[in-house]
Order: C-alpha cells, then structure tokens, then sequence
C-alpha cells in the first residue's frame, strides 16, 4: 500500500517540470522556426532549366526537421496526457535554465552570444578575425589552458579553412582588415 502511494506521488508529480512537457515546448519552438524557415526558402532565386534550386538542400532539411518536431510532439502529448511510471526517461525533473544557478547553462548563453557577435562582426571583421576569438573564447570556455595549443589552433584551422575555400572551392570569405591576405595568397 505504502508504494503505491509513492508511485501515485510521482504520476501525479508536476508534469510541467518534466521531460515531456520540455520536449513539448521544443516541439513547439521548432515547428515554428521550420514553417518559418519553409517560407523564407521562397525567396531564394531560381535558375532556369535546372532541377535542383537553391532553396532544395535547405527544404529537404527542414522538412526532416518538421518531421522529427511532429513526432516529438505526439509522444510528448501522448505522455503528458497519460500517466508517466517514476522509471519512464521522460518523467525526469528537467534542469533549470537560470544561468545564475547552472555554470554550464551561463556558458551556452554566452556561447549563444558570441555566435551572434560572430555573424554581426563577420563582414566587417572578417572571417578570420571572428573566427580566431570566438574559438579562443570558446576553448578556454571548455577548459583548455595549454596557451601554445589554444593560439596555434585558433589561427590556423581559420586560415586553412579560408585558404581552403578561397583557392579550392573558390569561393571569397570577408577578411576586414585581413584583406591583404587575399593578395599574398594569389601571388604565390
């Protein structure tokens, strides 16, 4: 008798700081941004005479993440309205997103942050620039403190990834004040 109570107690606990009610929540978020997104890709511009547009790869990725939104959705409708048993994964207590209380959620925000610092300051500062701080910032986030290996590391992946898309793929990256780079590299 005595655990049934306590079983009862966890059914019935607050669904609202489960799981399943986050999951519900995301689903939510996410079906939005993809039907968003879905009609942003009408303004992509079209090429004659070709099958493949510009707007197929990003529709194709958005429809799979409609898809995985609506199933999330229907199991997390289907466990909030039924009854969760205490070892069900999704009738775990979810962690809190207050940065004042989870060091770790305080580091994505800031890691949020400097992804839109890094899209706002890409073509004024250019790729380079962005990219080595943001990847110092980000290292040093992670725990790394080895200053050797986080400065080697944050100059040259970026460089070698524009050198990479500059000369293979051709495709031109901003550099800002980096621009003389560009120049240097067609010399050789």
């Amino acid at each position: 008798m005595r655990r049934y109570r306590e079983e009862e107690s966890l059914l019935n606990k607050d669904k609202m700081k489960t799981m399943a009610f986050s999951n519900l929540v995301g689903s939510i978020i996410f079906l939005a941004i993809g039907i968003w997104a879905w009609f942003q890709t009408d303004n992509f511009p079209e090429v004659a005479n070709t099958y493949v547009q510009a707007s197929t790869f990003p529709r194709v990725m958005i429809v799979g993440m409609l898809i995985f939104s609506v199933v999330l959705l229907i199991q997390s409708i289907f466990k909030l309205m039924g009854t969760m048993k205490p070892t069900d994964p999704v009738a775990v207590e979810v962690g809190t997103l207050n940065p004042l209380k989870d060091k770790g959620v305080a580091a994505a925000y800031l890691v949020m942050l400097l992804c839109v610092l890094f899209a706002a300051l890409f073509k004024s500062c250019g790729y380079i620039l962005c990219a080595v701080v943001l990847s110092m910032i980000i290292m040093f986030l992670i725990g790394k403190r080895n200053w050797v290996q986080m400065v080697l590391v944050s100059v040259l992946v970026p460089l070698l990834m524009w050198l990479v898309f500059y000369k293979v793929l051709t495709v031109n990256i901003p550099l800002g004040p980096l621009n003389f780079l560009r120049t240097l590299v067609d010399m050789i």
